[in-house]
């Protein structure tokens, strides 16, 4: 069935190509709706949502349907489905299916992404006034943000990244408004990095790691974010400032200090973007960026776990009304959304774009807001002491490992808008072997093996054939690199929503129970990678996963 899957992708990728839907209208869009459910939620995306052939599943280890045998630590990058999830989808295709017999296929799809958009702000507690514009991924996002910053601020502006070195591989090319791919989710072949046509301008990067060593954040990033703003500005350039809350390691950058000199230096100068795509933020804290006027982009698919990928970029009312402004439209946009991913009231902007449904990114939002809604169910107390306790008994954990190193985490500033997310949640380690460091391409041996069963290559007693059979996900590498040294790579322990809803429940001392559980878990996928380290089972060309 897998291999079946993995074939199907490619094509399921091409569902909503615009030749192919011109050929029998909504008639055929409604046909595409019977696909079978696996494949169509790894279609509407870019190539990393392809499925490899021989182990059906995409480059981050997850397949398209549950596989609750494998344990989930690593929604920093990704996490396979759950049960819920696909059943939510499911049951939304069946809805939709059901009110297209009675309505266009656009009508009936246009009338469900709206009201998905009303369900996202009731879980995130935000105003309708806020709009939401959905899309295939947080990298796409980013393009759709880069847009609408040319019409806010009436020029091409210069992107300053903070994080460049902690952000999506793709933010290198969509801060200069490039392709990041060779196709889009749309099914057009494009050149990677090359420029999407009314889009393209100049990006500077402004890196988090500390250059001296190579680990741990650095000191001085609210003055380079400051120093880049004026060097723009004073070029005359308006500024697109894309903040980090949170990195690939969990860092948050700039300061709210240093954003507010800036609001209050160059007012109307500065259009602040943030990259909350991980979405390990208070909602407070995320209401307080809207009330700013920044515009905030986030998935669905990192903290709270569904399938990957899902991208929204929320967008504050009063920016909103630029877009009355807009006398043209980049014509490179066209290839990076549909008319139903723009929010309802922008109309002027909508009837531009073609009525091209995209039911892979529908059906993973849908799946995503099953978690979502899931998770906030959960008493807030509740989530705040299960966070609290699961970060430091996996702080615990790294620190007594022999072969783990922790990165030390940011220099973090107390703010009551983080509410549970005072706690970290994202734990980076390099990996050491007899106290020396592990090299890249050994710790990417590893991070792959994690998710195999490796009982027979690791042998030994039984105890630890248990250990090497349980397949786990944890966060994929994050490059660091060291100066006059050999560079380094960090996995990453995650916590994420999935964890905090399967340890609720009213019974506290089954909770607890629930919550020793998960550590107990975690606990055994650190004594794997132990076992890898020391029976050289995940070397560099051995038993390697290729995707």
């Amino acid at each position: 069935m897998r291999r079946e899957l993995a074939g199907m992708s490619a094509g399921a990728s091409r569902l909503s190509d615009p030749e192919r839907m011109s050929e029998g209208g909504s008639r055929y869009r409604l046909r595409d709706l019977f696909t079978p459910l696996d494949t169509l939620l790894v279609s509407g995306g870019d190539p990393r949502l392809a499925l490899d052939a021989r182990d059906g599943v995409n480059s981050y280890g997850c397949a398209a349907s549950p596989e609750p045998e494998i344990w989930n630590f690593g929604s920093s990058t990704a996490s396979t489905i759950s049960q819920l999830a696909y059943d939510r989808a499911a049951l939304a295709r069946e809805e939709l299916v059901h009110k297209c017999l009675f309505d266009e296929v656009e009508i009936a799809f246009d009338a469900r992404c709206e009201g998905m958009r009303e369900e996202l702000r009731s879980h995130l507690q935000l105003s309708p006034r806020v709009d939401v514009v959905f899309s295939p991924s947080g990298t796409d996002s980013q393009l759709h943000a880069l847009f609408l910053a040319r019409a806010v601020l009436g020029a091409s502006p210069v992107t300053i990244v903070v994080g460049a070195d902690q952000t999506g591989s793709g933010t290198v090319h969509t801060a200069r408004g490039h392709h990041f791919s060779s196709m889009t989710a749309s099914g057009f072949t494009v050149r990677k990095d090359g420029a999407v046509t009314g889009l393209t301008g100049d990006s500077i990067a402004v890196p988090l790691l500390d250059a001296a060593s190579g680990i741990g954040m650095r000191a001085d990033a609210d003055a380079a974010v400051m120093r880049a703003v004026e060097d723009s500005l004073a070029q005359g350039r308006r500024v697109l400032l894309h903040i980090m809350d949170s990195s690939k390691l969990g860092w948050r950058a700039p300061s709210a200090a240093c954003l507010d000199e800036i609001a209050r230096r160059w007012p109307r100068k500065v259009q602040v973007v943030v990259d909350a795509c991980q979405a390990r933020l208070g909602r407070r804290g995320l209401r307080s960026y809207l009330d700013r006027g920044y515009m905030v982009l986030m998935t669905g698919s990192k903290f709270f776990g569904g399938p990957a990928f899902s991208g929204a970029l929320l967008v504050p009312k009063g920016l909103s009304r630029s877009l009355d402004r807009i006398e043209g439209i980049a014509p490179g946009l066209f290839d990076y959304a549909g008319r139903c991913d723009w929010p309802m009231a922008w109309t002027a902007l909508r009837s531009r774009f073609e009525r091209r449904p995209n039911f892979g990114q529908w059906l993973r939002w849908e799946a995503a807001l099953a978690e979502i809604g899931t998770y906030y169910a959960v008493p807030g107390a509740f989530r705040s002491k299960v966070l609290a306790e699961l970060s430091a008994g996996i702080a615990s954990m790294i620190a007594l490992s022999p072969s783990l190193r922790a990165v030390p985490g940011a220099i973090e500033e107390s703010a009551a808008d983080d509410e549970e997310f005072a706690q970290r949640t994202i734990f980076p380690f390099t990996l050491l072997r007899d106290g020396k460091p592990v090299s890249i391409a050994e710790t990417g041996a590893v991070h792959r093996a994690l998710a195999r069963d490796m009982n027979e290559e690791i042998g030994g007693s039984a105890a630890d054939r248990q250990v090497a059979a349980q397949r786990c996900l944890i966060g994929q590498p994050v490059r660091l690199e060291r100066p006059n040294e050999a560079p380094q790579a960090a996995l990453r322990l995650c916590v994420g929503a999935r964890l905090v809803t399967e340890a609720w429940s009213p019974d506290m001392a089954q909770a607890q129970r629930n919550v020793q559980h998960i550590l107990d878990r975690i606990a055994h996928v650190v004594v794997k990678i132990e076992l890898l380290l020391d029976r050289g089972a995940a070397a560099p060309g051995k038993f390697v996963l290729e995707v």
